[in-house]
């Protein structure tokens, strides 16, 4: 049972959100092929509803941390929209100082601890956040998320049993998009409900339909009142798709277009929008008002990193330790 009622509020805010996501990783596609962005970039769109659901029952103090495909994720938890654009940029006033770039977003005042490159490196450091909330006393909860791929790694494993031994409040998503890269799950795992994964360490566990930000919003609803009473960790299977490929580098020859167009006839921003029309919470003319909204936010994101500057050479030194006198760097 959702303790948090879904309203007006919660649908329209989801619209923006989810709106704001797909509008600023679109342009990231087109600056990528600008050459404005270099590096690995990896698009969320179509996840967008794994995100907004899950916004719509955390609080800010709560802590996120996820794979590579992160930009989406730093919107959601709060960092503006000129620090992302500007850290894809490498600029000097990015989210991680331009030190990290597409994969390795990262905003501490935000608790959103990244953005992380290794494949599953991710889940036993959020099983770590959520320890030393616990260790702290305070009610705080940790999402960790993770890709289908990732759940292969054995780093899964140790983290589910001491989570599970510990009680810790953190609740694990795998965003299953159906492929890691470009290999399908089914050719990749003895157990294809991957959710039934957590089962064995006691955790409960199930499949969410990830196009549904209502279905999401009850799952984590549910997740987080378990954990904020004590009572351990959760493992939500949220099955998604990506519009695009893997990274910007992929051609997408392992699936169909008709595969692709049917996911994208269930797309959670349109079904949002006819959700908000048929109760009358807005009409066209609101969506046009936030749609240009958007647009504009999106575009002063892209002037902002455009006009920042390049970081300094000496910042190379910079944030690589804690100890400010760290007597092993040499020039």
């Amino acid at each position: 049972m959702s303790s948090i009622q879904i309203t007006k509020d919660t649908y329209l805010m989801w619209y923006e959100s989810m709106q704001l996501m797909r509008k600023f990783e679109e342009k990231s596609g087109q600056l990528y092929g600008q050459q404005k962005i270099r590096g690995f970039c990896h698009l969320y769109i179509g996840q967008e509803a794994v995100l907004a659901g899950a916004m719509s029952v955390i609080r800010h103090e709560d802590s996120m941390i996820t794979a590579y495909r992160d930009h989406a994720h730093a919107l959601a938890k709060g960092t503006t929209p000129n620090a992302v654009m500007a850290e894809l940029y490498g600029k000097a006033t990015g989210c991680s100082k331009g030190k990290g770039g597409s994969m390795h977003m990262f905003d501490k005042e935000n608790h959103f601890y990244g953005g992380h490159g290794i494949v599953g490196g991710q889940i036993p450091l959020g099983a770590g956040i959520a320890f030393a909330e616990k260790f702290k006393g305070t009610d705080n909860v940790n999402i960790t998320y993770m890709g289908d791929g990732a759940v292969r790694q054995g780093a899964l494993n140790e983290t589910f049993n001491m989570a599970a031994l510990w009680k810790l409040p953190v609740i694990f998503i795998c965003e299953n998009n159906g492929y890691a890269m470009g290999t399908s799950v089914a050719r990749t795992t003895i157990q294809p409900d991957i959710y039934k994964l957590g089962l064995p360490y006691g955790i409960p566990s199930s499949a969410v339909d990830g196009m549904d930000p209502v279905a999401v919003h009850n799952a984590m609803d549910e997740a987080v009142q378990r954990a904020r009473a004590g009572e351990g960790p959760t493992f939500l299977e949220m099955r998604t798709y990506r519009y695009k490929g893997h990274s910007m580098s992929d051609p997408q020859k392992y699936r169909t277009k008709e595969e692709l167009e049917s996911y994208k006839a269930k797309d959670p921003i349109e079904a949002v929008k006819q959700t908000i029309l048929k109760e009358k919470y807005a009409d066209e003319k609101w969506f046009e008002e936030m749609d240009a909204k958007i647009k504009g936010i999106v575009d002063e994101s892209v002037k902002f990193a455009e006009e920042s500057p390049w970081p300094e050479a000496s910042e190379l030194y910079t944030d690589v330790y804690v100890q400010k006198d760290y007597p092993y760097i040499l020039d």
